[in-house]
């Protein structure tokens, strides 16, 4: 086995590793860019304004429960029948 070989063998792949270094260190200096599409913006906008709204309409509620408290609130068997199937 000659030993010449094995150095000139050797220097090869050092060289190989220090090209492959060198590259890895240019890929890590590119920045990361991050874009968002409009349809993505719109969805944020839609969904922070229906996060802002209240959990409970109070001009609906209030009315209702006052009736209940003073004993007024009367709903209609036809009614609540009708809107529990859609019609």
């Amino acid at each position: 086995m000659r030993i010449e070989a094995y150095n000139n063998i050797q220097q090869v792949y050092s060289s190989r590793k220090k090209a492959q270094v060198a590259e890895a260190v240019k890929t890590q200096a590119v920045a990361d860019n991050l874009e968002i599409s409009p349809i993505g913006k719109d969805y944020v906008f839609a969904k922070n304004a229906v996060n802002a709204a209240p959990d409970v309409r109070k001009d609906v509620v209030e009315p209702i429960k006052e009736k209940m408290q003073a004993g007024t609130y009367d709903v209609s068997a036809a009614d609540l029948a009708s809107k529990l199937l859609g019609e």
